[in-house]
């Protein structure tokens, strides 16, 4: 506990991951069971969706199909972003941290 309060441990790759699977696993899921409150309360959302809506119902299956493995195509991706993103946060906090234990090894 007295390295924690001292500095001494860093909890920021533990901190890291629970903000990488909140935003990877809960932001999607979240957003998919708030959007009929987002459409209720935000009048532009609700037109813009009506018009997809619309739009989308013109799509034969052919086009339906490409439509859902565009959607999941680019859905991954952004997975993919969100992920190396923070791969790089962690690999810059473990290089600070193996330097910081690397200058009290040499100061002692």
């Amino acid at each position: 506990m007295a390295d924690f309060l001292s500095f001494n441990r860093f909890i920021t790759q533990d901190v890291l991951i629970v903000f990488y699977y909140f935003g990877a696993l809960l932001m999607p899921i979240l957003l998919y069971f708030f959007r009929g409150v987002l459409l209720k309360k935000v009048s532009f959302l609700r037109s813009v969706d009506e018009k997809l809506r619309s739009f989308y119902g013109k799509f034969g299956l052919r086009e339906k199909i490409l439509f859902w493995m565009t959607f999941l195509t680019i859905f991954f991706c952004m997975e993919l972003c969100w992920r190396m993103v923070f791969e790089a946060m962690i690999g810059y906090f473990d290089m600070h941290d193996y330097l910081y234990r690397l200058s009290t090894q040499v100061r002692n």
